[in-house]
């Protein structure tokens, strides 16, 4: 059964991983590869894991980039099943295009 209301994945690095690991955000971004702004973006969900990124954790921080992603789409969902009054008002039913 889906969380209703999941954390962003970024949340995870920046309360977990990140803790356990002894790491700053700073030196956990140089061992990523990546810039710390691009770090901080995803740690205070303001940016989604990509696939790129799922790897980089995967090697770094442990499970697998599958694992990252399917975090990162339960909370996408959750976003966006909170819009769904929204997203349903905009459907046509079928035989009724324009």
């Amino acid at each position: 059964m889906a969380m209703k209301n999941p954390p962003h994945p970024g949340r995870i690095i920046k309360e977990d991983c990140l803790p356990e690991l002894k790491l700053t955000a700073g030196a956990a971004a140089k061992i990523l590869g990546v810039s710390r702004q691009t770090l901080d973006k995803i740690m205070n969900g303001r940016s989604s894991i990509t696939p790129d990124m799922a790897i980089r954790f995967e090697k770094v921080f442990g499970s697998s980039a599958e694992t990252w992603l399917r975090m990162q789409l339960a909370y996408d969902l959750a976003q966006a099943r909170v819009r769904e009054p929204e997203i349903v008002a905009t459907i046509r039913p079928l035989g009724h295009a324009a």
